[in-house]
């Protein structure tokens, strides 16, 4: 039988590092280049169904603090993504000797997307979005990377879980 490859491994870990890096500086391009370049009403791409607007949010996923009437301020925005942030890689720290190559891809889509979102706010004060689907809030490319590094990190953890003991008979 082969030796199993070990999710620690030098090459995954430079991987993991190369698609961070990478995924941070396309939210940031695009992001950039939505602000310069978007026309002020947007840009159709797929008419009734995707286009591109660019958006200043000053708030959280599907403006909770406002629908929960709390303030928006910068301060408190940087802090509570920042500890956020600070909560995915404490997460990802305990969890690496044991974590699969799914896991650790998962922590580094929602890493890069959060820094991503962290680094707006500090610079900006607002997050910058510009994806707009249709019966959907406008969004971007960190966005997408933590939605998506959550799926990944989901199945992985449901594929990695043990047998339930009720449903193998015991």
């Amino acid at each position: 039988m082969p030796p199993v490859a070990r999710a620690s491994s030098f090459p995954l870990r430079v991987a993991i590092v190369v698609l961070t890096i990478s995924l941070f500086g396309c939210d940031h391009a695009t992001k950039i280049a939505a602000k310069a370049s978007l026309p002020p009403g947007g840009l159709d791409v797929v008419s009734g169904v995707l286009e591109l607007r660019y958006t200043p949010n000053p708030d959280v996923a599907f403006s909770l603090l406002h629908a929960l009437g709390l303030p928006r301020t910068p301060g408190l925005l940087i802090a509570m993504s920042s500890a956020a942030l600070l909560a995915v890689l404490m997460t990802w720290f305990a969890a690496r000797k044991g974590a699969s190559r799914a896991q650790h891809v998962g922590f580094a889509l929602v890493l890069a997307g959060a820094l991503g979102n962290v680094v707006d706010r500090v610079a900006r004060g607002f997050v910058v979005d510009f994806i707009h689907l249709t019966h959907w809030p406008v969004f971007n490319v960190a966005d997408v990377a933590v939605v998506v590094g959550m799926i990944v990190l989901m199945f992985a953890a449901v594929r990695k879980a043990p047998p339930n003991a009720a449903a193998s008979g015991a």
